[in-house]
């Protein structure tokens, strides 16, 4: 069940830093020490490149406050982690499927 969570404790220098981790860790290790999966359903779409938005958040999350979310703790979706992130500017897109 998602809980209640002040989403305006994330800036977006914490998104940024959760993408240098991304980028820096790569895929698995990045969702290892997050505790996050890969997207299913949108992209964070930065600089050309395809994030997944939920890990991203719950990462942003965890360093901007030190409390770590697990999955099911908020929603990925329209309604979560996609209007959090739309609000902080960032382009959300739905995921293309792979040819």
């Amino acid at each position: 069940m998602a809980r209640a969570i002040d989403w305006s404790l994330v800036t977006t220098e914490h998104v940024e830093s959760a993408l240098h981790e991304y980028d820096h860790l790569g895929a698995d290790a990045f969702f290892s020490r997050f505790g996050f999966a890969p997207t299913t359903t949108y992209d964070l779409v930065e600089a050309g490149r395809a994030y997944p938005p939920k890990a991203i958040l719950g990462a942003a999350y965890e360093l901007a406050t030190g409390d770590r979310l697990a999955s099911a703790d908020f929603e990925g979706g329209k309604s979560g982690a996609v209007r959090v992130l739309t609000a902080l500017g960032y382009d959300v897109e739905p995921k293309r499927a792979e040819a």
